[in-house]
């Protein structure tokens, strides 16, 4: 199991869905996972987070199932706060091969986002703010994942998504060496080529 973190723009759920096609592994977003239930709309439009609890029994379901499946997982936006970490860290711990970091300068992040203009990034102090919480919730997440033990590994997110996907097939190899590409495609040939989380 690969958990994939990044801030918003970063590419990283276009670079976990390349990943999942590369390693025919299963790409588990929460926020997919969280609009299929479609029972948080109301919380999730009005911009609120999702109670600890529920991220995480819907996560372990999820997760159940797919291994249930016989897939390994590439985790994106799980965890996303020390609660859920430490509940992943206790649970999980011998699952994970290793957190991936997908490092971009602000700068551009910004441009990235801009160019995207979703309705939650047409404001700079709106895409901030989304960046001071990212900050707040997920770095410390690092510092525990670290301390038990577990690798984490930050990967230059600069450059065109072909670029970027090499980097991250080069880590998950070594993080995971039992890892086979199952295409000799790393885009995956349909992968959508964008920077959208």
């Amino acid at each position: 199991m690969i958990v994939l973190f990044g801030m918003a723009g970063s590419g990283k759920g276009t670079q976990g869905k390349a990943l999942s096609e590369i390693f025919g592994w299963r790409w588990l977003s929460v926020g997919d996972v969280i609009r299929r239930t479609g029972a948080y709309a109301e919380l999730t439009n009005k911009g609120k987070l999702i109670p600890d609890e529920d991220v995480i029994k819907l996560m372990d379901k999820e997760i159940a199932l797919t291994e249930d499946e016989g897939f390994d997982v590439i985790l994106d936006g799980y965890p996303r706060d020390e609660i859920q970490a430490e509940y992943v860290v206790k649970n999980m711990k011998e699952k994970i091969d290793g957190a991936i970091v997908l490092d971009v300068p602000k700068d551009e992040l910004f441009a990235r986002l801009e160019l995207r203009a979703r309705d939650d990034d047409k404001e700079r102090s709106s895409i901030e703010r989304r960046f001071e919480i990212y900050e707040q919730n997920i770095l410390p997440i690092f510092e525990l994942f670290e301390s038990a033990g577990i690798p984490v590994v930050h990967v230059d997110g600069v450059g065109d998504v072909g670029e970027v996907t090499d980097r991250l097939v080069e880590v998950v190899e070594r993080l995971d060496p039992n890892a086979t590409e199952q295409t000799d495609d790393v885009n995956g040939g349909e992968i959508e080529q964008s920077y959208g989380e």
